[in-house]
């Protein structure tokens, strides 16, 4: 039996037994959290020195790669993980959404901020506005790491991902962690915990692990921490008036069990598809992890002349589900998460009923867990409830029975199944099953003002679609009300909780110092070296080129007409463009951006290896026949991204400010250009 530890200021704390925890399988003991208190106080001062210090020594891009890094490593070592988390009842595609979907979710967060994260700590979100009619005056927006700690206390469902999800955008951000998870399944989270620090991949104060109870962690907050939390709707509630939370202005971001729906449209009828994909993604929600994800389908709702077909096929999907001891040859649904959880689920399901709800399946329809000692173990039937007038049945639209538990909810019409979504007073996601585009658009933009993510289910999405319950790393995950009114995942969306933003005034020297990017009107770097010239390391932010000058021709519109394709009559024609806004024919835009590059670039082989993009073009004015361009091409930042090309040369990612004016010094085209430069080494 593991004695269970937690992490605190670089040390494993915890000998002494004291709760005991229970296989889910078969009511063995497993492990024991430990009788020691923890100096809380101590946990916060490490995590603010030690902690913040070594994060701040590196910049996000280099978070970014340690955390790839770290998910390589804990994939290597995921079968240890497997091993433990089958005590917590799951099987094996249940423990592959927590493992692996944490350390995917490390991959994605490593990824984002690779591509999107600048180099440094600062991250100027811009864009950059000018203020004054001399150009020296300007404001921009940045964001900048908080210098607090974030306290994660996550619930007992997915004791990995809910840990590993929270960490990615907060140690990103450069903002050490507390993790707390829920003490059921924390045997799980210890284990991995005990990998990231056997990794040593992590600086010293990063992350801190936290068993059993948070003491008075929340009363040694301040107003640089965060407190984020996953777990029911009333325990959020109640943290969320914790008085030192609400003295200090602590952000407090809940993510709450929530009853979310699916709803199947009138158009998917039995025998189609779409009737067939509303089948499955119920009885799915209801069997994965033994319907314990906050995420699940609570609420099915479907047209009422279509539902005894649909409780005739559900039930027979139901009483083809194997439960039972994951390790016996075809189960395919484990055990809840511990007999505590078996109790509360068996209450809610009662009160369900009492409430108004009818079973359509459940334990009496041939219920018995597979496996030895089962009968120890917190199994519970896969329950599917019926509530033929919803409208008027409350209860099934306020509680929740987290576990394999769905209700059918009959509806006449597409406004009482938009009605019956939003009874759930807020949801984190929710199911249209339809192919008719029109429902589409009729029925999203009104449940989505109450759930934080939407899923319109069909034959072409459902190849490639993850599902109802799949929060994704890219896509924000959260919702509002009941869901817990919170914002998690989203990529770099979520970075941006961690990161304090504040508005930036003053000249554009001043901003382009601050920020670290180069802001029109800041001071300019001129060097008789052309900037293409420069290796990465030698470049500096700022440094510019003013090119000569081109004078457009006929000619110039005439062949490059001819190369692209493009006979626009604006170009051509100079009867029909002396009727328009510009009273005359005018070169195309594109003609335009490529004379600049021939201003301004370098042709002989150098530094600069490629350039992969444009951002920001606009084209300002028009270029007119016989007008002169000239361009200014400036250095505007540089992102070392730690790559390396097939022969082993170090190279950076450098975006250019570019400039086209014409012979009164208007500006015509305004652009960044990205390009590969390679490092001197």
């Amino acid at each position: 039996m593991m004695q269970l530890q937690s992490y605190i200021a670089g040390r494993w704390v915890g000998r002494e037994a004291a709760q005991t925890l229970r296989s889910a399988i078969n009511g063995q003991p497993v492990a024991t959290t430990h009788a020691e208190a923890i100096d809380f106080a101590e946990a916060v001062h490490h995590a603010r020195t030690v902690g913040v210090a070594n994060l701040l020594k590196l910049d996000f891009q280099q978070r970014a790669a340690i955390l790839k890094a770290l998910a390589k490593y804990l994939n290597e070592r995921k079968e240890q993980l497997y091993a433990v988390s089958a005590h917590t009842g799951a099987t094996r595609a249940d423990s592959w959404i927590d493992i692996e979907g944490g350390t995917g979710t490390l991959f994605a967060y490593a990824s984002s901020g690779s591509n999107e994260l600048p180099s440094g700590n600062v991250w100027h979100e811009g864009p950059a506005l000018s203020l004054g009619k001399q150009g020296q005056f300007a404001g921009t927006h940045i964001l900048v790491p908080r210098r607090g700690l974030a306290v994660h206390i996550n619930a007992f469902n997915f004791p990995i991902w809910g840990l590993l999800e929270k960490f990615a955008p907060s140690f990103l951000a450069g903002m050490p962690c507390i993790g707390k998870p829920a003490s059921a399944t924390s045997y799980l989270t210890e284990a991995a915990m005990r990998l990231i620090v056997d990794s040593g991949l992590l600086p010293e104060g990063a992350l801190q692990l936290v068993i059993g109870s948070t003491g008075d962690l929340l009363d040694r907050l301040d107003g640089r921490d965060v407190v984020t939390f996953t777990g029911s709707a009333d325990t959020a509630a109640k943290l969320r008036v914790h008085r030192n939370v609400i003295a200090k202005s602590i952000p407090f971001n809940a993510e709450a069990d929530s009853l979310n729906c699916a709803i199947l449209a009138p158009d998917a009828v039995p025998g189609s598809p779409e009737f067939d994909l509303f089948l499955k993604e119920v009885a799915r929600e209801m069997t994965v992890k033994a319907g314990q994800k906050c995420t699940a389908i609570r609420r099915a709702i479907v047209p009422r002349a279509h539902l005894d077909a649909v409780a005739s096929a559900l039930r027979d999907r139901l009483a083809k589900v194997v439960v039972g001891d994951p390790a016996v040859d075809g189960v395919k649904m484990g055990a809840l998460a511990s007999a505590d959880q078996q109790r509360d689920v068996a209450e809610r399901v009662a009160a369900l009923i009492e409430g108004g709800a009818r079973p359509v399946f459940g334990a009496s329809d041939g219920f018995a867990p597979r496996g030895e000692g089962v009968a120890e173990g917190a199994f519970f039937a896969p329950t599917l409830l019926l509530a033929e007038r919803a409208l008027h049945t409350p209860a099934v639209h306020e509680l929740e029975a987290f576990g394999p538990v769905s209700t059918l909810m009959p509806y006449d019409d597409l406004d009482e199944a938009v009605a019956l979504a939003a009874m759930g007073q807020g949801s984190l996601v929710g199911s249209l099953v339809t192919h008719d585009p029109a429902v589409a658009a009729r029925v999203v933009p009104e449940v989505a003002a109450l759930h934080g993510r939407i899923l319109v289910l069909d034959r072409d999405a459902a190849p490639e679609s993850t599902g109802h319950g799949s929060p994704l790393p890219m896509l924000k995950h959260g919702g509002p009300g009941r869901a817990g009114g919170g914002e998690e995942l989203g990529g770099t969306r979520a970075v941006k909780h961690y990161l304090q933003r504040a508005a930036l005034q003053g000249s554009p020297t001043m901003l382009a110092a601050v920020t670290g990017e180069y802001v029109r009107g800041a001071a300019r770097i001129e060097t008789e070296v052309h900037p293409f010239r420069r290796h990465f390391e030698e470049l500096q932010i700022g440094e510019s080129l003013l090119t000569h000058r081109r004078t457009v021709s006929e000619a110039d519109i005439v062949n490059f007409g001819g190369i692209s394709g493009d006979y626009f009559y604006m170009h051509f024609d100079a009867i029909a463009a002396k009727d328009t806004a510009f009273g005359q024919r005018i070169a195309h835009g594109y003609f335009v951006l490529s004379a600049a590059a021939g201003l301004f670039v370098s042709p002989a082989p150098g530094p600069v290896l490629a350039n992969y993009g444009l951002d920001t073009l606009r084209f300002v004015k028009p270029v007119a026949i016989g007008d002169t361009i000239q361009a200014r091409l400036t250095a505007k930042r540089k992102i070392d991204r730690m790559k390396v090309d097939a022969q082993g040369r170090g190279q950076g990612v450098v975006a250019w400010d570019v400039e086209v004016t014409n012979q009164a010094g208007e500006l015509v085209a305004s652009y960044d250009i990205l390009t590969l430069v390679a490092k001197k080494g």
